[in-house]
């Protein structure tokens, strides 16, 4: 299996290089220099990284987060390119399975927002494994949509998600655009998106994702 944590941690690195640390992306209210410093927190601070799931720790992680942001820019970079080997998910053991979409998630989140973005052609290998994500994340993160949701993916199958119902909802697309919807990017995400206005509306709006 290829090593796509790997190359999208390259490539996003080259990608912060480019542009700089005010560039906007698609994580509100992030700077690239701030999504930098997530990046170099979530594997670096073990300490302070409790707060990126758990809310009420929310509070110590952004202030450690504005900390490593602050930091020189060309450093910062550097601790995104070179993944810590003793780090608790980024070791050569989980490397792949831990951080392959974390990083793939967060190129796009700095690639789709510049005004000259073009979507990516992902290998088929990295289109099967989103897949997988996809309909395991899908159950979970549109359980509180108030209809039967389908969502597919031409030649790779689909999955039922929501909570039922008469209202029916078709979400279409490559698996890799389907996990950035169910990651919360839904307006960002190339897809179509099929069913009763009321509730399609609702489903574009909403705060998905883990």
């Amino acid at each position: 299996m290829s090593s796509y944590a790997r190359a999208e941690r390259a490539a996003l690195a080259d990608l912060l290089a480019e542009l700089g640390p005010d560039a906007p992306t698609l994580c509100e209210g992030w700077t690239t220099r701030d999504l930098a410093a997530h990046l170099v927190l979530r594997e670096r601070r073990p300490d302070a990284a409790g707060g990126i799931a758990i809310k009420r720790l929310a509070d110590r992680t952004a202030r450690v987060q504005a900390e490593i942001a602050a930091g020189d820019w060309p450093r910062l970079i550097d601790k995104v390119r070179h993944r810590p080997a003793w780090s608790l998910i980024s070791n050569p053991l989980l490397d792949e399975a831990t951080n392959r979409f974390e990083l793939f998630i967060h190129h796009e989140d700095v690639r789709r927002a510049q005004p000259d973005w073009r979507p990516r052609t992902m290998p088929s290998e990295f289109s099967e494994l989103a897949w997988r994500r996809v309909r395991a994340l899908a159950r979970l993160t549109l359980r509180k949509v108030p209809a039967t949701v389908t969502v597919a993916a031409e030649g790779f199958g689909s999955v039922t998600a929501g909570k039922g119902g008469p209202a029916t909802v078709r979400l279409v697309g490559a698996p890799e655009e389907l996990l950035l919807f169910v990651q919360g990017r839904q307006e960002h995400a190339l897809v179509d998106l099929s069913g009763p206005e009321s509730v399609v509306s609702r489903l574009q709006k909403a705060r998905l994702g883990l």
